[in-house]
């Protein structure tokens, strides 16, 4: 995607004006010049994110009627609506970078705009809300983290608000499990499932492999990202297998071993050909979860013209008695 450059060709000494800031780490704001390739590479992580909160409200809000009390039902909603807020934070920061969000949106429909791939996966029993909020909303704190340090401001400014929200979601995820193996043997079955299923694809979460990585070398100059995706696989992979082991389930790999040398665990071979698969679109719920979007935005239609009517009315009655005034 190709953001129209509203601002005016760099003048002698903007350019380096820009590489001065990002090398002394200090943050690039909307109204800075900034080049078009870091603006363009901006708007697309900052959809994606954006399209991945929105996206992820559906497999666990299937849940939120069928949850087993009132107190899973009130969690499950919150959290839901936690989600719907980061995507408007999300949608808010690419604006400032000149991108228009029924244009994004359209994009992310059509299938021109990505979202994270962990959102393609069914879920298939209450267990799953419990692990996605264990292993998927834990990899997305590695991940985000650190982005509250990007250079871009308003995104790093809206991380900050989002990685506390995302530290609730895997406390309550991990929370809900922990109940869960300290019930019935079907229960403690049902998080093993549900664990065996959500490992592999929450270590694709973090993309492909440094080698195979088409943007992570300009996005770490850029100071945009911190850690290359293999640097937080591992983190993830270091961070969760003690909490694996506490809540008392097997992770998935028989390859999972401390390596002493090293200071951290060796894991096994991802399928990559996997995340390929799902990123082309044929994942198991692709299809599901893009329908699901087209048909809340159509049926929404009525609701963004009654509020553009009212906005030009109301700016209407404001011109007006500015007149007479």
């Amino acid at each position: 995607m190709t953001v129209p450059d509203t601002q005016a060709p760099p003048a002698d000494g903007v350019e380096a004006h820009f590489e001065r800031t990002i090398e002394r780490d200090q943050r690039v704001e909307p109204r800075d010049w900034m080049p078009g390739r870091y603006r363009t590479t901006m708007v697309r992580q900052i959809a994606q994110h954006a399209h991945s909160e929105i996206i992820g409200m559906q497999p666990e809000g299937a849940w939120i009627t069928r949850a087993p009390s009132l107190r899973r039902k009130a969690i499950l909603l919150a959290k839901v609506q936690d989600e719907a807020g980061h995507g408007l934070y999300l949608y808010s920061a690419a604006e400032t970078l000149g991108a228009d969000r029924a244009d994004l949106t359209r994009r992310l429909i059509s299938g021109r705009q990505k979202y994270s791939s962990i959102f393609n996966y069914p879920t298939t029993t209450f267990a799953d809300v419990g692990v996605i909020g264990w292993l998927v909303d834990g990899a997305a704190i590695c991940n985000q983290v650190p982005l509250c340090r990007s250079s871009y401001g308003p995104y790093a400014r809206a991380m900050v608000r989002i990685c506390k929200e995302e530290s609730f979601h895997q406390r309550q995820g991990y929370e809900m499990l922990m109940c869960l193996m300290r019930g019935t043997p079907a229960q403690r079955e049902m998080v093993q499932d549900a664990v065996d299923r959500w490992w592999w694809p929450s270590l694709m979460m973090f993309g492909p492999p440094d080698a195979d990585s088409t943007h992570t070398a300009q996005s770490m100059a850029w100071k945009i990202k911190r850690h290359t995706n293999d640097e937080l696989r591992q983190r993830f992979v270091d961070m969760t297998v003690p909490q694996a082991r506490a809540l008392g389930v097997t992770l998935p790999d028989p390859d999972l071993r401390w390596n002493e040398e090293r200071g951290h665990h060796d894991f096994g071979e991802i399928d990559w050909s996997e995340l390929k698969r799902v990123i082309s679109g044929d994942g198991p719920c692709n299809a599901e979860r893009i329908e699901v979007r087209r048909a809340a935005h159509e049926d929404g239609a009525w609701v963004r013209e009654a509020a553009a009517a009212h906005a030009a009315k109301q700016a209407d009655t404001a011109g007006r008695e500015g007149m007479e005034a």
